[in-house]
């Protein structure tokens, strides 16, 4: 896919291996599997929400995506060309265009800088001979974007509470006018009140600057609110992929269904019949073979599930499913 079709990020059979190493020499003894042959797109101005356990894979996708962490395989697409061949200084030039808001703001951002001099890191490595005027008066308009005064520039962020440094996490990501953000759980660290209020300010700053989003949460709801699709994720796969309010009102995966059954409903007197999963999630270094959610799923099939690897497919217009048992 291409830039042409509306697509902005293309990622196609990702895969990233962590090796774990023992004994006195490190010897590598296995693997972690922490992404399997993962494949996502994400339209311009478009937003897709990644969901799923911890430990899944979620943010080791986010990272492998920007190159923060090298993959072992696969492609990442943007704009029509493969990042993943580029060299160094070809990727350094991209990365203006490819941002990421941390998960935690009290340690994403360096407590010896001022917020002024973390927002212009990078302004001032790309935008130097703009001169320091320039760099104040970008710092300025990028602190008003995110709802802070000008003058916290000249504060540290051990100053501001965890809203307020999140949005200076956020403004840093927007300094050079990127076209992509991976969005790491920017709202997990918050309370519930200030949760609602980054969202609103995410939405808003893709309105106005087409901003095209990953965002990785396990909270259902909130990728919901702001997302155009969704991809569920389990042990490194995805498992489920589809328009947001589709996943959300029918779907079809039996993870994905368990998911949605804990999510809590504002009514106290709906009943919503609760899916629990049995066992605990299998670690990525041995996953089980076949289908890595058959021991787990209340819809398993003895003669299949645990025997044959289960492929992403298209049961629906814009469904995708990775089980042997929807249809």
């Amino acid at each position: 896919m291409s830039e042409q079709n509306g697509m902005l990020l293309d990622v196609r059979g990702l895969k990233k291996y962590f090796p774990v190493k023992r004994g006195f020499l490190q010897r590598t003894v296995a693997h972690v599997q922490a992404v399997d042959g993962v494949d996502l797109s994400i339209r311009q101005s478009g937003c897709l929400g990644l969901v799923g356990e911890s430990g899944c894979g979620k943010t080791t996708t986010g990272r492998v995506i920007l190159r923060l962490i090298e993959p072992d395989a696969g492609q990442v697409i943007f704009e029509g060309v493969d990042i993943v061949g580029l060299g160094r200084e070809e990727m350094r030039l991209l990365r203006r265009e490819m941002q990421i808001v941390f998960q935690d703001p009290f340690s994403s951002l360096n407590p010896r800088f001022t917020v002024g001099g973390i927002i212009s890191e990078g302004l001032k490595v790309f935008e130097r001979e703009r001169g320091r005027r320039h760099i104040r008066d970008r710092v300025a308009e990028l602190l008003r974007t995110v709802g802070l005064s000008p003058d916290s520039a000249s504060r540290y962020p051990h100053e501001f509470s965890g809203g307020q440094r999140q949005r200076i996490g956020i403004a840093r990501a927007l300094a050079l006018n990127p076209k992509f953000i991976v969005c790491d759980e920017p709202v997990s660290a918050l309370d519930v009140s200030i949760q609602a209020q980054v969202i609103n300010l995410l939405e808003e700053l893709q309105e106005r600057f087409g901003l095209a989003y990953l965002f990785i949460a396990h909270d259902l709801s909130v990728v919901r609110h702001i997302s155009d699709e969704i991809a569920v994720m389990y042990l490194g796969w995805i498992v489920e992929r589809g328009p947001a309010d589709e996943v959300c009102e029918d779907p079809l995966h039996p993870y994905t269904r368990a998911l949605l059954s804990a999510v809590p409903v504002p009514d106290p007197h709906a009943k919503r019949g609760r899916i629990p999963l049995k066992g605990d999630v299998p670690t990525p270094v041995n996953p089980p073979p076949g289908c890595r959610f058959c021991p787990r799923c209340f819809m398993s099939d003895a003669s299949i599930c645990p025997v044959e690897v289960p492929l992403m497919r298209e049961v629906r217009p814009g469904r995708s499913v990775r089980c042997h048992l929807v249809t």
